[in-house]
């Protein structure tokens, strides 16, 4: 096998893998660079993107986050899509919500530990531990060799099962492990993080000494971090009011187990940006299933004692209007680098004049360093190729055999 990492040698976000055999070709992952532009400049030049090339059999999309499916909406119509089918349903009900979105048609499903074959290539998923639903690694054998791509990966989350029985029967004779380090040089990755189970705690310190509302602004796809908000809001005895988009994604997951809006103790509100998509693309039919789950903006202001409601800037204005913020307070559940950006500037703005209190409750959806410290030793690959991170001439500092390659560099699976 030949390998090219498109994008991901030395930032997080924008991967891109190119595998090669027998004149066939694969990609793992298509994803939009966290400070890229959302355009067709920014896709990856592999033969097959702009123009039909048959040896190019399938793109995968290891999990339904930006950074690593963002930029296929610009691949060429009919070309094969490989993905988890919970990862289709989710990326199907946000392009309902978004201006802009992603529809595959004819995808094949990843199912864990089920091996898939396409051309020369046999891909094997695992499950992951991420704070995406339906996140996968994968093993990808050919010519005899075995690449095993690590995707995006944890062990601290509501699913921190599923790396430990990694850990205990992880793949055999890996010839090159390409590894994320999105954590590495990041201050306090050089301790255990802090488990979703801990971080439910803070959660409902922090609702029990709020006398308004709780509004909490997280990711709508963050479905642990969404079972933690709620078990917390329940634990502190309050209602969770989800907006409709994040209603939808936990719809279409397809899994009773997680928040519903059926369930008692569970409201969907939709805001009014959300509102505006609904009627653009005349989807009047999706508030229907949520008629008996509503509550409606003249309502906010009674329930907001006893409530904990997702929260995100562009429904300033729906709380202004419904003037519920009186002894509210804000939890951020999200990478504290995203509240410096001067997109957000409005949004400070809004906390100083309504004099807001901010927390920050938040646990990463990537692995300590001491986990992948684990994650690489259980592997023990002959030779480590890091990816996803910023930091990644730093890998020699944790980790043996580790090789750094260029983006836009092709190499041989036997010379790596």
């Amino acid at each position: 096998m030949k390998v090219c990492i498109h994008r991901g040698t030395q930032e997080v976000g924008g991967t891109c893998v190119e595998i090669e055999s027998q004149g066939k070709r694969i990609v793992l992952d298509v994803g939009l660079p966290l400070e890229a532009t959302d355009s067709i400049e920014s896709l990856p030049q592999v033969e097959g993107f702009r123009n039909r090339q048959e040896s190019l059999l399938a793109a995968v999309i290891s999990h339904p986050h930006l950074d690593h499916y963002g930029l296929a909406r610009y691949l060429l119509p009919g070309t094969q899509m490989i993905m988890g089918a919970a990862t289709e349903r989710i990326l199907k009900a946000a392009m309902l919500f978004t201006p802009v979105g992603v529809e595959f048609k004819n995808a094949l499903h990843l199912k864990s530990g089920k091996p898939l074959s396409i051309g020369p290539f046999t891909i094997t998923p695992c499950l992951n531990d991420h704070s995406a639903y339906d996140a996968y690694s994968l093993l990808i054998s050919a010519d005899q060799q075995r690449l095993f791509y690590s995707g995006d990966f944890r062990g601290h989350g509501r699913k921190a099962a599923l790396f430990e029985r990694f850990l205990k029967r992880p793949p055999s004779n890996v010839d090159v492990l390409l590894m994320e380090g999105t954590t590495i040089g990041r201050s306090g990755s050089a301790v255990p993080f802090q488990t979703e189970q801990e971080l439910e705690q803070d959660f409902v310190e922090q609702i029990r000494k709020t006398k308004g509302m709780v509004l909490v602004w997280t990711s709508g796809q963050n479905i642990d971090r969404l079972v933690t908000i709620y078990k917390a809001a329940k634990r502190s005895g309050r209602q969770l009011i989800i907006d409709m988009y994040t209603a939808e994604i936990l719809r279409a997951i397809g899994n009773s187990k997680l928040p519903q809006a059926g369930w008692n103790g569970v409201k969907v509100f939709l805001p009014e940006s959300q509102k505006r998509q609904i009627k653009r693309k005349q989807l009047f039919s999706i508030t229907s299933p949520y008629a008996q789950s509503r509550i409606y903006p003249e309502k906010l202001h009674d329930a907001a004692s006893k409530a904990v409601m997702l929260f995100r800037p562009s429904m300033m204005s729906d709380m202004n209007k419904a003037e519920c913020l009186q002894d509210a307070r804000l939890i951020y559940s999200l990478w504290p680098g995203y509240l410096k950006r001067d997109e957000h500037r409005l949004f400070r703005e809004w906390l100083d004049k309504h004099n807001l209190p901010l927390v920050h409750c938040h646990t990463s959806g990537h692995a300590s360093t001491q986990d992948l410290q684990r994650f690489a030793k259980a592997i023990a690959p002959k030779t480590l190729v890091p990816i996803h991170s910023f930091e990644t001439k730093r890998f020699k500092e944790y980790f043996d055999n580790v090789v750094m390659k260029k983006d836009g560099q092709w190499w041989e699976m036997n010379h790596a």
